[in-house]
């Protein structure tokens, strides 16, 4: 089995020292999120994690969620509803929402690092009240008055989940070709009928009430992605003045069987006529269904992040254990019959892979988190658009990058493990198979990195990457005569030069013909992250000096980004080459070219 030591020295590291969250939630105007309120409630995720998740983590892997097809219920693993009680009792379900719906109300920020304790523990069971939070969103962001006051308080509180119903078998990312239908009914209500597929969190027990928030198409909508229109279809049909009723006709009519994440259930959703309420304005769904998405693929990053951290830490466990073989250079623990491998370079190698991707990661994704916390909260119009623009244009780096590193820390993970990374005994095949799913939903890395070269850069004219810039500039200014940081500003800036002039080069071409986008955009996505992880790791270095860390932790930090500018950046010179080659070498293939036809 593998162990789980919540890491909340590097937590509060990028919290305290990095993003300096006091002086910000000060300025935000909740000064009372201090420091010793943010250390207090890491104490009791990071307790609530490591006893009562993680050890559920192993078990619910083997026994998965049960269907019963006669009923269409589904039941998670054994010990998984204690623990959402514990998790409901302890008010975790509404930590950043409203207090006027019955949260805590705490910054987004804090949120975060909660989730990542959460998902590190066991992610399969994070993914029960994971979406709750979007529907909340999306119903504060367009619920009409009375939908917020029936369905906010119970979401927030825990007593019902949330869902999102996308999806289909004939319509995945293009949602114009979805087929399910919403009537209008005499009372104002629709019936809703149509199937909808891997709908996390679908059917459980954990709740007595299940809130599915499901796009369909009205009988006058215009086609395509123009005619969505969004509804809230409770599992137990739930009046205007908040009495429930009986059960809807909503029912799971499966449930999948799945490479990983075993212990959520992930659901073929059956809609026969089932009552619902228009959310928002007629063939306006989308733009509300983006809100529970966006809040979803920034938390699927984390999700990445958090198995990458439970990989490493027992891999960096197992390394300093298995007696191996001797140094290079000769015995290193001579008393021993053999040194441990974590003596060995390229054992060295993939650990500090890890600890780079997963240390900078922390704060890439942290940083984007408190410029949710400005957007939501500022008093100033003009920053709070800012920290939109800059969110926008972070979230699909953040998904993409975290859970693509997710997939090479796990792997790495499973090497320094050789033979019995591979076996279940240790738990790390686990955390790889879990780890897959993160780069497939909430949208792929293709699908992110289509929105990050097109949306987020090509048609703002890279308003948010000029922003992300010149805070990085207005840094290096500041620190211009740091002798600390002198061996990584000079090719930071240059590296940060070079990002500028290579988008707008792509986007030119892009506007010539725009399969050029296509073609280069996940090269750029990675491009992107790498870049975006070294201004990181410059501020990391930055914030350590200035800090009263221990000087082993501060060397640390030094070493890491010393191995980040040397082993790990260089990697952008690949993807630069890549997305500088064009289209042709992609397109010029004709399908016939591919091979037969199976």
């Amino acid at each position: 089995m593998s162990s789980y030591k919540a890491p909340l020295d590097d937590l509060r590291f990028v919290i305290h020292d990095v993003l300096q969250a006091e002086s910000l939630f000060t300025r935000l105007g909740n000064a009372e999120v201090n420091r010793e309120l943010m250390d207090a409630v890491l104490d009791e995720a990071a307790r609530f994690s490591e006893t009562v998740l993680a050890p559920l983590n192993q078990i619910g892997d083997q026994v998965g969620c049960k269907f019963d097809p006669a009923t269409g219920d589904v039941t998670p693993p054994p010990g998984f509803k204690q623990a959402f009680q514990q998790f409901v009792e302890g008010g975790w379900t509404g930590l950043t929402n409203d207090p006027e719906h019955g949260g805590q109300g705490m910054p987004a920020l804090i949120g975060s690092a909660v989730t990542e304790l959460v998902d590190s523990g066991n992610l399969a069971w994070g993914n029960f009240p994971m979406l709750s939070h979007g529907a909340v969103k999306a119903l504060e962001t367009y619920g009409e008055d009375w939908q917020k006051e029936v369905f906010l308080k119970p979401l927030v509180t825990g007593q019902w989940t949330g869902t999102m119903c996308l999806t289909e078998p004939h319509c995945g990312t293009d949602l114009g070709l979805l087929k399910t239908r919403a009537e209008p009914q005499a009372d104002g209500k629709y019936a809703i009928t149509g199937t909808k597929i891997f709908i996390t969190a679908g059917e459980h027990d954990l709740v007595p009430n299940i809130i599915h928030l499901v796009l369909a198409k009205l009988p006058d909508a215009p086609p395509g992605a123009k005619g969505i229109s969004l509804f809230v279809v409770p599992k137990f049909k739930v009046d205007r003045d908040g009495t429930v009723g009986e059960r809807n006709a909503v029912r799971c009519g499966a449930i999948e069987h799945k490479m990983g994440i075993h212990a959520s259930a992930t659901c073929v959703m059956n809609f026969d006529g089932a009552e619902g309420y228009l959310v928002g304005q007629p063939h306006k769904g989308l733009q509300a269904m983006f809100v529970m998405m966006n809040t979803a693929r920034l938390a699927v990053g984390i999700q990445g992040h958090a198995l990458s951290e439970r990989a490493y830490q027992n891999a960096l466990r197992y390394a300093r254990e298995r007696l191996q073989s001797r140094s290079l250079s000769g015995a290193k623990f001579p008393d021993k019959p053999a040194d441990p491998i974590i003596v060995q370079p390229d054992v060295r190698r993939m650990l500090l892979v890890q600890k780079a991707l997963i240390e900078g990661g922390r704060m890439l994704s942290l940083s984007a988190y408190a410029q949710l916390d400005i957007a939501n909260r500022s008093p100033d119009a003009a920053e709070r658009e800012r920290a939109e623009t800059l969110v926008g244009f972070l979230t699909p780096i953040c998904k993409a990058c975290l859970t693509e590193w997710s997939i090479e820390n796990t792997y790495n993970a499973i090497q320094c493990f050789g033979g019995h990374g591979y076996i279940a005994e240790h738990g790390i095949e686990q955390l790889a198979r879990d780890a897959r799913i993160t780069t497939l939903y909430e949208g792929t890395t293709g699908i992110q990195s289509l929105d990050l070269i097109g949306r987020k850069t090509a048609a703002t004219q890279g308003a948010g990457l000029k922003l992300f810039l010149a805070d990085m500039e207005a840094f290096a200014k500041e620190h211009a005569n740091d002798p600390a940081l002198a061996e990584f500003l000079g090719p930071l800036r240059a590296k940060c030069e070079e990002w500028g002039q290579l988008t707008i080069a792509t986007v030119m071409r892009g506007m010539a013909n725009p399969e050029e986008l296509g073609a280069a955009s996940t090269d750029y996505l990675f491009y992107s992250g790498y870049v975006a992880l070294a201004c990181w790791w410059v501020r990391a270095v930055a914030a350590a000096n200035a800090s009263d860390h221990p000087q082993a932790f501060k060397d640390a930090k030094r070493d890491t980004a010393r191995f980040y500018f040397a082993r790990i950046l260089p990697r952008t010179l690949a993807h630069k080459a890549a997305i500088e080659s064009g289209a042709d070498s992609l397109m010029a293939l004709p399908e016939a070219g591919f091979g037969p036809q199976g």
